[in-house]
């Protein structure tokens, strides 16, 4: 299978042309489409795309300059992607490293493509599995008198590391709004229960207090408004009436890893697309 050397994402107002103006465009550089998947939100009339590439005799700036014709003509919004270069994490996990250690594997054993450049937490428990794996680890411990003080040591900590994601892998700490929208679209959290239903704290024995027959996790970008950011994965399992709180908790913890990880998977092989609350997922 051909590896594409590139990825273009673009969106527009849909109108007759763009996939034929951006093609030839393409062509005209050598370049041959691996796989291409477009939508056509009728609602708002938009329009996304999702392009990758192969393109060895061409650099970056050499095709962006072949593009920069259709982008002008369409009023399109465009990002174009190296594959080659992997996208840089940092995560942040509390006490259940649960959804942290599935992400290590899967990096590990390239399922995941990406590098993890450092984990942050608010305890130390995590500090042996960081250490094992030979990534930086950083234990802030939050208060409401040093909240603002953290978050911008993390703030340091995304720059200095070029991270272009953060991941909430049951990082038990609410980012300020702030930092939110300054991110947005940059930082993915994982909720343990299948949003909207169940907020707050321990959703698995609230599910079980009300004799849910489905239990499920959603991974969504976050905003100032918490846990109403657009979902990027989702996925439920059935349970019954026989199966205790704790059960309950089990099968949750297998679930937000696996969400979890895909819903990155997605992320860093430029798959999603924001549109407003919504997200166009390129699966």
């Amino acid at each position: 299978m051909i590896r594409p050397t590139h990825i273009l994402n673009l969106s527009c107002s849909d109108q007759p042309g763009i996939v034929a103006a951006v093609s030839t465009a393409l062509a005209a550089e050598g370049a041959n489409i691996v796989e291409s998947s477009q939508f056509w939100d009728q609602g708002s009339n938009e329009f996304f795309m999702r392009i990758a590439f192969d393109a060895r005799g061409a650099s970056s700036a050499r095709i962006e300059a072949s593009l920069k014709p259709s982008i002008d003509r369409f009023g399109i919004r465009a990002r174009l992607s190296d594959t080659a270069r992997r996208a840089r994490v940092v995560v942040m996990v509390s006490r259940f490293d649960h959804a942290l250690l599935h992400l290590l594997y899967q990096v590990k054993v390239g399922w995941l493509e990406a590098d993890i450049v450092a984990i942050v937490s608010n305890h130390e428990d995590s500090r042996a599995t960081a250490e094992a794996n030979g990534t930086p680890y950083h234990c802030w411990p939050v208060s409401k008198d040093n909240k603002a003080e953290q978050e911008r040591r993390l703030q340091e900590l995304v720059e200095e590391t070029g991270a272009e994601l953060v991941v909430l892998a049951r990082y038990m700490q609410v980012l300020s709004d702030d930092f939110s929208r300054r991110h947005f679209g940059r930082v993915i959290n994982i909720h343990h229960s299948f949003l909207p239903s169940f907020k707050g704290a321990k959703p698995y024995h609230q599910a079980h207090a009300r004799g849910v027959k489905l239990i499920g996790a959603t991974a969504h970008y976050v905003t100032p408004d918490l846990d109403e950011g657009p979902i990027i994965e989702q996925e439920t399992e059935r349970v019954t009436h026989a199966m205790s709180a704790d059960d309950f908790v089990a099968a949750g913890r297998d679930i937000e890893a696996r969400v979890l990880a895909r819903a990155i998977k997605l992320h860093v092989e430029n798959r999603v697309m924001l549109s407003g609350s919504r997200t166009i997922v390129f699966a």
